[in-house]
């Protein structure tokens, strides 16, 4: 069998209640090594609320199932599916004051390898990372997403997902508030990032990352449920079309 062909990453019936009251009702996906997906539906339909809910959000009331290369992440902590190879790529990164870069990298590298970076390896590997996001290395010294542009946030994320190298990323709306500039090198790292052993799903509202990242297979997310897939021609047609169309009724890959 093909990398192409491998299930990676899988959910079953997942079910997320928040406050009481059911988010996602009940979601079956599955992501094959070496592929990109694109989640898309309309604001509040609850596409954050699933890629928060599969990485292990605290506060939220999950049943079902998730696995990674056939083990199960449901029952672990967020912090331990960060280390198995999962990765979540905020819409909203939180500013944390008196941490720099650097020191955060080097940090969350150390405990995704289990084993400390010797510094002069870590530099380099983090320089090389800078180059390919066009960053300048004095973004290194900076403390940790405090003032920094919605742009500058997000070229973060994807530089840490490029050093920490996850076999599978959730990037929540990672387009959000890029000028056209920002998007196209963050796509370039999200390109970068997939391999024939790892994949990406994106979660946006937009087709035009999409246009850069180019998608496998495309999702309709409505009222928390998966309603349809389909090829890149899928958010072409929800572009032209909108979400309107598209009811549980239609639901079906085409």
């Amino acid at each position: 069998m093909s990398s192409k062909e491998t299930v990676l990453f899988a959910c079953r019936d997942l079910r997320v209640r928040v406050d009481g009251k059911e988010i996602v009702k009940g979601v079956n996906l599955q992501i094959e090594a070496g592929t990109k997906h694109a989640l898309m539906g309309p604001n509040g339909s609850g596409k954050s609320t699933l890629a928060a809910a599969l990485m292990g959000h605290p506060a939220y009331e999950v049943a079902g199932e998730i696995y990674l290369r056939g083990e199960p992440m449901h029952e672990l902590a967020p912090d331990a599916r960060a280390r198995q190879g999962m990765f979540l790529g905020f819409q909203y990164p939180v500013a944390v004051p008196g941490v720099t870069v650097a020191s955060f990298l080097r940090a969350a590298l150390t405990a995704r390898r289990g084993r400390e970076i010797p510094v002069r390896e870590f530099r380099q590997e983090m320089l090389e990372a800078f180059a390919a996001l066009e960053i300048k290395q004095g973004f290194a010294g900076r403390y940790l997403n405090d003032g920094f542009s919605g742009g500058e946030k997000k070229r973060l994320e994807i530089l840490q997902m490029l050093l920490l190298k996850p076999e599978f990323a959730l990037l929540d709306e990672t387009d959000s508030g890029l000028d056209i500039d920002a998007l196209k090198v963050v796509s370039t790292g999200v390109k970068r990032s997939v391999g024939p052993d790892n994949a990406v799903l994106l979660v946006t509202h937009y087709q035009r990352i999409l246009q850069y990242v180019v998608p496998d297979v495309v999702h309709v997310f409505l009222d928390g449920n998966l309603v349809r897939s389909g090829g890149a021609d899928l958010a072409a047609e929800l572009e032209t079309r909108g979400y309107d169309w598209l009811t549980p009724s239609t639901a079906g890959a085409r």
